[in-house]
């Protein structure tokens, strides 16, 4: 039976801080839905209703075009070994890109001042609701080891070639949407 909250108690920080693994979720009027895999390492529970990641350039930037163009973001988490449970974290997101002075001061706070190689952006959640349900239905998994390949992609482009790459593949979202990049400050204000 799911459950609703009104915050991330502590409960559900302990949970969304021994996951490997979350997906966000966004879409905006007329594009398609964005649903992508990230390294749970890069996440940071802010407080009761904020959270937080370290976004790595990656192919497209589906989700900063989806925060300029409607705000709505979801991030789920599900337990691949251990006790089942699915939660959900629902609200409204905002990107601050790398360099920014928002960028800057939350990588200092919650990630102790540590960039990955090919950091973008940070996107943070203003979190409305917390779902959990019984996640009866996922499959245990063992965890074996984080992919080396988007740092050693990363690392072989340079910070130059990162650059360039950004502003050739993301630009704009698969359906055209414009992701705010580059530009010199870019923060969508969660509502």
């Amino acid at each position: 039976m799911a459950k609703q909250f009104a915050e991330i108690g502590k409960q559900h920080r302990d949970f969304i801080e021994r996951q490997r693994i979350f997906f966000t979720a966004s879409a905006a009027r007329g594009s398609r839905i964005n649903l992508s895999p990230k390294d749970a390492a890069s996440l940071r529970v802010l407080g009761p209703n904020r959270v937080a990641y370290l976004d790595c350039t990656g192919s497209g930037n589906e989700t900063s075009a989806h925060m300029l163009a409607d705000g709505r973001l979801t991030i789920m988490l599900c337990a691949f070994e251990g006790p089942p449970l699915i939660m959900r974290l629902y609200g409204a997101g905002e990107v601050l890109r790398r360099g920014t002075a928002g960028y800057d001061d939350l990588l200092a706070g919650a990630f102790d001042g540590r960039e990955p190689v090919g950091a973008r952006q940070i996107v943070v959640l203003s979190v409305d609701l917390v779902q959990t349900s019984c996640g009866f239905g996922v499959p245990l998994f063992d965890y074996v080891d984080e992919r080396p390949s988007l740092t050693r992609w990363a690392e072989a482009k340079g910070e130059e070639g990162l650059e360039a790459y950004r502003r050739a593949e993301n630009t704009v979202s698969i359906d055209g949407l414009p992701t705010g990049w580059p530009s010199d400050e870019v923060a969508v204000p969660a509502e």
